[in-house]
């Protein structure tokens, strides 16, 4: 309506005023409704295809949008493993702290893990213990076991002395039956530095592997206690919490809630323009949006990133061939928008919807003076009709909560 408004100035009204006041007809008389189309049929024609032109010079070059959104990040709230909640520390909404507990689960199971490998490291010490006591045993035995082989030594020497002198003396049988017991009394001792050498290597490398493993299990057992107490992983704030003691938490099936983390959605807005205006899209292209919950405000804003995919053309592998008549709707140019100012988003909720305009600006290129003069008009031409989609926004602005208000019936 403001395009046609301002293209009737610049043709139906001069055509009017011609014929009124230099051909001299009058309105009502010569002029009436019906002699309107042939009197001013020129005027009526150009009117239109200057509006045509100029709804699409200034749509094109700055352009618009109400696909406009402060999106925001959360994050799930879940259990790493399945269980029965037995203490909630949240409400159902309310300020959190990083690594502040929210629920807990039964951990009855694994408090008893924990004990178990507890008392597996205090067996493994208990093993060590008698061990110690085994090697005092063993040195005693090989003692021994040493006193007998040298008493035997020593009566084998002397009755083989004494069958050397005499061999009537001595019973070469007895002297074999010696030789014998000598053999026994030194497998006595070999055995005895056996077993103590076997001790020695418990304690040395057995008992600190067992102790070992069963730390491990401890550890295990610890970490799998530790995950039934649900922590904040973020500041933030928990949201919809409606989790009570007695119910089955499911980390597959059934999220506890939502956290939303501090921060999230206040820097800035998330808008798709249309496909047509891709080529226009640029990163530092001044904006500016006016949001819904933040009503009669504009906030300026600077275009800081333009996503260069449009996500309805993504593809994923599956077991249908793709078809691109299935895609219905088409996708529209992702553009990231910041507030100019700090605060400029101050009072804008997270997820409200915004209406926004982009403007293109030929400044840089006009003060080069590499366009010629009719480039340069046109320029000055496409910058200048920016102020009648600044006005529109700001008549968007005006009348959104009446619309919503009033003519929406809320």
């Amino acid at each position: 309506m403001l395009e046609l408004i301002l293209c009737s100035l610049l043709t139906i009204l001069p055509d009017y005023l011609y014929r009124r006041y230099v051909q001299g007809k009058r309105l009502g008389k010569e002029i009436t409704l019906y002699s309107v189309w042939f009197e001013l049929r020129w005027g009526i024609t150009a009117c239109l295809m200057l509006t045509v032109g100029l709804i699409t010079v200034i749509f094109y070059n700055h352009p618009s949008t109400n696909n406009v959104t402060v999106f925001f990040r959360t994050v799930p709230i879940l259990p790493e493993t399945n269980g029965r909640v037995a203490e909630t520390y949240v409400g159902v909404s309310g300020e959190i702290k990083q690594g502040a507990p929210i629920f807990r689960l039964d951990s009855t199971k694994q408090e008893a893990a924990v004990e178990t490998a507890r008392r597996k490291i205090a067996e493994v010490d208990a093993k060590q213990v008698v061990a110690r006591a085994g090697i005092l045993e063993a040195e005693g035995k090989i003692q021994e076991a040493k006193g007998a082989y040298q008493q035997a030594v020593d009566e084998l020497e002397t009755k083989q002395e004494l069958y050397r002198r005499s061999p009537g003396n001595v019973a070469f049988r007895d002297i074999e039956k010696l030789q014998v017991t000598l053999q026994g009394r030194q497998g006595a001792i070999d055995a005895a530095v056996a077993t103590k050498q076997a001790a020695e290597a418990q304690i040395s490398t057995l008992f600190p592997a067992e102790k070992a493993r069963a730390e491990g299990e401890l550890a295990q057992a610890e970490v799998e206690l530790a995950k039934t107490v649900v922590r904040a992983g973020v500041d933030g704030r928990v949201e919809q919490f409606t989790l009570r003691v007695g119910d089955v938490v499911n980390p597959l099936m059934r999220p506890a809630g939502v956290l939303i983390p501090a921060g999230a959605g206040r820097g800035r807005l998330q808008a798709g323009f249309g496909q047509v205006e891709a080529p226009v899209m640029q990163v530092g292209m001044a904006a500016e949006v006016t949001c819904a919950s933040k009503p009669w405000t504009i906030v300026p804003m600077v275009v800081t990133g333009v996503q260069d995919f449009i996500a309805t053309g993504q593809v994923r592998s599956g077991e249908q061939l793709l078809d691109p008549q299935q895609v219905t709707r088409p996708g529209t140019i992702l553009v990231y928008l910041e507030p100019l100012y700090d605060g400029g988003l101050d009072g804008v909720t997270p997820g409200s919807s915004c209406i926004a305009n982009a403007y293109t600006s030929n400044h840089e290129l006009l003060a080069s003076n590499e366009v010629g003069a009719i480039q340069r008009v046109a320029l000055h031409a496409v910058d200048a009709v920016a102020l009648v989609h600044a006005m529109i926004l700001r008549i968007q602005a005006l009348l959104l909560p009446i619309r919503t208000l009033v003519l929406g019936g809320h």
